[in-house]
């Protein structure tokens, strides 16, 4: 890969997971009375009907994908898009959203382990460096200067750690993936291939699997699908196609870090200048990318 499109896929790698930021603040609400399970669930029937023709119309790429890569696919989007999501609005529903929050900082060390072990990407000394800056900054994003305190709870952690688990193994397999299809088929893939288990969850976990919903209910959940999800994911598997796994890891901490500010934007408390100085730091690490560490 280039240097120039690789840092190129690493900035649209920040872009989509800055969109995945929005969620929290649209996902806390409806969980007042949907279910954790109900509401994935939801968000992946909406998309289907634009997804499935979509697939159709790109059969023949799909049939390019080898079995170890189906089964990538299929734990792309049983572990992430499923599983992932679900522990993620169970989290969000559970605890103070910041939890969840916070916890994804976890997922860079995850992802780039895996990306060392199954994708022999190589982890040096300025890798490291940057990834401590990173995390360092979007702790100060979502803290300030203040220890997290209370925030942390029991099974919120518990339920916050896996989503982060689930989703850094998921940047691992869409780099591999990506080897092969086009980022616009891993992302219809992921969504459609993760709804059978999902109809079967809300099945069995549920009296009433598909939920009454309010005008208002179908607008979060229209939105939630559509950008800080199907969106998201467009722009996300279009950097990671020309992005190391491992340094894709570190752009995702744009993540917890816009959704920090928007959660307090909602709440009306003013933001710090530690936090302020923490955003610029991300960024600035993200854009000082130049060649791969050694």
């Amino acid at each position: 890969m280039e240097i120039r499109q690789q840092r190129q896929g690493l900035v649209w790698v920040a872009v989509g997971a800055s969109f995945w930021g929005v969620d929290t603040v649209l996902r806390r609400p409806v969980t007042a009375h949907l279910s954790s399970i109900q509401i994935v669930l939801m968000e992946h029937l909406i998309l289907l009907a634009p997804l499935l023709p979509l697939l159709w119309m790109k059969r023949d790429e799909c049939r390019k994908l080898r079995p170890g890569q189906w089964a990538a696919v299929i734990g792309i989007s049983w572990g992430g898009s499923a599983l992932g999501s679900i522990c993620y609005t169970e989290a969000v529903r559970l605890g103070n959203p910041t939890t969840a929050v916070l916890l994804q900082k976890t997922q860079p060390f995850i992802a780039a382990l895996l990306a060392w072990i199954f994708l022999h990407e190589t982890l040096g000394r300025r890798f490291w460096t940057r990834l401590v800056l990173a995390i360092a900054a979007a702790y100060l994003v979502s803290f300030g200067i203040d220890p997290p305190g209370a925030r942390l709870t029991g099974a919120a952690a518990s339920f916050a750690i896996a989503a982060a688990s689930l989703w850094a193994a998921c940047t691992a397999l869409g780099r591999f993936v990506l080897r092969g299809i086009p980022f616009v088929v891993l992302t219809a893939l992921r969504i459609v291939v993760a709804a059978p288990l999902l109809i079967i969850l809300a099945r069995f976990g549920s009296a009433r699997w598909i939920p009454e919903l309010t005008g208002h209910d179908w607008w979060l959940l229209v939105f939630m699908a559509v950008f800080p999800g199907m969106l998201a994911l467009l722009i996300y598997y279009r950097g990671l196609t020309h992005t190391r796994a491992s340094m894709a890891a570190i752009a995702e901490l744009c993540f917890p870090a816009t959704a920090t500010i928007l959660n307090w934007a909602v709440l009306g408390i003013r933001i710090s200048p530690a936090q302020v100085a923490g955003f610029v730091l991300l960024w600035a690490v993200i854009l000082s990318w130049e060649r791969p560490s050694a």
